[in-house]
């Protein structure tokens, strides 16, 4: 099930508003989270409209958790943090995703939780698009 209003279900110019598509993955969308203040933020969200992991099979989740476990894989050999955030939110959008945010001991916000837009740093469409090939090479 999609829901028009959601832009990990439509992409387009909802999903523009916060993310890049990365690629598919198993049961997910591997999504670049336009806001870089933690270099290599991504999310992963499901590939159908669900609110909660409890509303999905057991496979379903155990397979969600491995693109989970993939990206941040991934995330790891190209951003290289010293920690890896993941936050599992959806107050508002409902639709089952996992951010995951490295955290850098000299950067902002060390010790603490993550904030989604704590200094509102964007790049350029190619930093994006580097960043994009490096995931994808070391997924």
């Amino acid at each position: 099930m999609k829901d028009k209003n959601c832009g990990y279900c439509m992409r387009g110019e909802l999903l523009d508003n916060f993310g890049i598509f990365i690629c598919d993955l198993s049961v997910s969308t591997l999504i670049l989270f336009k806001e870089q203040s933690k270099r290599g933020r991504c999310i992963v969200a499901y590939k159908e409209h669900v609110s909660e992991i409890v509303d999905i099979s057991d496979d379903e989740r155990n397979a969600f958790f491995a693109d989970v476990a993939r990206a941040a894989n991934a995330i790891h050999k190209v951003f290289r943090p010293d920690k890896l955030n993941y936050g599992a939110y959806g107050d508002t959008g409902c639709h089952l995703h996992v951010h995951l945010c490295p955290k850098y001991k000299d950067g902002d916000e060390w010790g603490g939780t993550f904030t989604m837009n704590p200094q509102k740093v964007y790049l350029n469409k190619e930093e994006y698009a580097e960043m994009i090939e490096s995931i994808k090479s070391a997924l």
